[in-house]
């Protein structure tokens, strides 16, 4: 009771002060003089309000639109148009302040071929405003990591990352420009929050579907203010924009021709982190492909998270209501589509823009391979005879909870179906150890698989279990560590046997390789890939220049030569040169 005792009496001595009586005597003649205003000048006050009306529709004319806020709800892009003009800046952003300035950024990627392209999709935006490439970190003013969020590991690997560039940020000298360091691509749409409040050095944070707002979002980090847009969109595909290859002497590119995922597999955060699937206009990847090719390059990947289910809508004479045809045996988690040009169309049109360039495609799903892209395969000669069939699991329990809309039966026939009208191809897979449920009899099934298909090239991983995806709010994470990375070894000795044995088949035969340029290993060896993607290693020596040796040569990057195999493992080849040739006079000659 006692500080309310002195309370009051603290109240009392105030109304008794003096300065409580010219307080009081303030607020009677102010009580007045409003009473008398508001009687003698009504003109007065009106013209106050008008004017206060005036002010703020001036403030919000000059402010955001609603079109800002909707930035990346674009319109759908129905041609490509790389001279298309560039966006207005938000109108409380000048031109100015979003130019680089001639800061220097150093690019960090993390990942699958996808984050590749990206690095190089921010890197063309990016230079178009004025920043500059440097490959070193200390001469850095922007450092930007491209992540993957696919499995726990890859994440940790960002925020040990992150960890290290903290005493680079901390050593940066104050007469130097502020430095800014950024995290792009799936982790920073999965994980956005996380990133900005437990590691306070990172400055900007973009989605996959945000890297047009790069400029924006690094000038904002300038004003001293810590961002982030990870929306995700129903049309971004940056169909307008010319990735720059960030390695000046590369003999092949990426090409991605859609984004997103729909399938849903209860395992996987790609359709959470990449949105849904959207195809890019094929008149842009053309473009894009044949420029590749005036640059020299002689191979390009198709990319997409389901690469194979492209579908390109954006023209009118293209929304036909033909049926989506399935691999025999294999079901869809989603309303099947209709209409549009299709991955087949797409194959064929690509392959034709130059006969010398080889053409890739990863990742696809087994689900999209009716026959047309199958004959496709084997009629081209410079479509690779190369197919990742990913798998994950042998056990068709399994596979039922991972939603992956087949049997093992069903998968089993298809990969029978492809070497029967594929000769020669190559065939590689994915597989998860330790789903959700999986039992000792379901890992056995899974082995013998592996050892019934014989894969040349596999990726196996331990299951990793990711937030949002239906395993995390369905399934049990039930399988221990430990035994997680036990099936993980017997899986991985089981594939390398059947690589090793489908290697070996090559011994003795002559396969044509995309040279790529010195082996890692050795100066005095060369290093290149055949059809099927698999690493060869032969020595750096003269050879035949042409299958009818016109002349000597040695053999640079980017050139073709025919190599005899002599010896192989599990992972590579090795070989004998023969001589330097080119895609069209080897098929001719086979």
């Amino acid at each position: 009771m006692q500080p309310l005792k002195c309370a009051l009496k603290t109240s009392q001595t105030l109304r008794q002060s003096p300065l409580s009586s010219v307080i009081r005597q303030i607020l009677r003649t102010y009580r007045t003089t409003s009473h008398l205003n508001a009687k003698v000048y009504p003109e007065l006050e009106k013209q106050q309000d008008d004017r206060l009306q005036r002010d703020f529709s001036s403030r919000l004319a000059s402010g955001p639109t609603f079109q800002h806020f909707l930035r990346n709800a674009s319109v759908p892009q129905e041609k490509s148009d790389s001279s298309a003009a560039v966006e207005d800046p938000p109108p409380y952003l000048t031109p100015e302040a979003l130019l680089g300035k001639g800061r220097k950024v150093y690019l960090e990627t993390y990942g699958c071929q996808m984050n590749v392209n990206d690095t190089e999709i921010a890197w063309a935006i990016l230079q178009k405003s004025g920043y500059l490439r440097t490959n070193s970190l200390h001469e850095a003013d922007v450092i930007l990591l491209v992540t993957c969020s696919i499995r726990e590991k890859a994440e940790q690997a960002i925020w040990n990352r992150l960890k290290r560039l903290k005493s680079v940020k901390a050593r940066r000298l104050r007469s130097q420009v502020p430095l800014r360091i950024g995290i792009l691509g799936c982790m920073a749409e999965r994980l956005r929050e996380e990133i900005l409040h437990r590691e306070k050095l990172v400055d900007i944070v973009a989605g996959p579907d945000a890297y047009r707002d790069l400029p924006r979002l690094l000038s904002l980090a300038d004003s001293g203010q810590r961002s982030a847009n990870v929306l995700l969109s129903l049309e971004e595909t940056y169909a307008d924009i010319m990735p720059v290859q960030t390695s000046s002497n590369a003999t092949s590119a990426f090409v991605s021709i859609m984004r997103g995922c729909d399938n849903m597999c209860s395992y996987c955060i790609v359709p959470f982190t990449r949105g849904r699937e959207r195809s890019r206009p094929i008149a842009s990847i053309l473009e894009e492909v044949k420029k590749l090719s005036q640059q020299g390059l002689k191979e390009v990947t198709l990319l997409g998270q389901n690469v194979n289910s492209y579908r390109d809508n954006s023209e009118i004479q293209f929304n036909n209501a033909m049926p989506t045809h399935l691999s025999r045996g294999f079901s869809e988690n989603y309303k099947t589509k209709k209409g549009g040009l299709r991955f087949a169309d797409l194959l064929d049109q690509v392959s034709r823009v130059d006969p010398e360039m080889r053409i890739r495609f990863t990742s696809p799903h087994p689900k999209d391979f009716p026959d047309e892209v199958l004959q496709l395969i084997q009629e081209r000669n410079n479509i690779c005879k190369q197919i990742h069939l990913p798998a994950q699991s042998g056990s068709s329990r399994v596979l039922e909870l991972m939603r992956r809309g087949y049997t093992r039966e069903a998968y089993l026939d298809l990969i029978h179906h492809i070497r029967e009208s594929v000769s020669g191809v190559s065939l590689s897979s994915d597989f998860i150890a330790g789903f959700c449920g999986e039992t000792e009899d379901d890992h056995l099934q899974t082995l013998s698989l592996l050892q019934e298909v014989r894969y040349n090239v596999g990726f196996l991983f331990a299951y990793s279990m990711r937030q949002k995806t239906r395993a995390y709010h369905r399934l049990q994470d039930d399988v221990p560590e430990e035994v997680k990375q036990r099936r993980l070894a017997e899986l991985v000795v089981a594939f390398r046997e059947g690589a090793t044995e489908a290697n070996m088949a090559m011994v003795g035969h002559t396969q044509l390789i995309l040279v790529e340029g010195p082996s890692k290993r050795s100066t005095t060896e060369l290093c290149g890939r055949n059809d099927g993607n698999i690493r060869v290693i032969f020595p750096d020596i003269e050879m035949g220049d042409g299958i009818d040796c016109r002349g000597l040569i040695r053999a640079q990057p980017g050139d073709y030569v025919l190599v005899k195999i002599t010896s192989s493992n599990s992972q590579s080849l090795k070989g004998v040169a023969l001589c330097r040739t080119s895609l069209q006079e080897y098929s001719a000659h086979r």
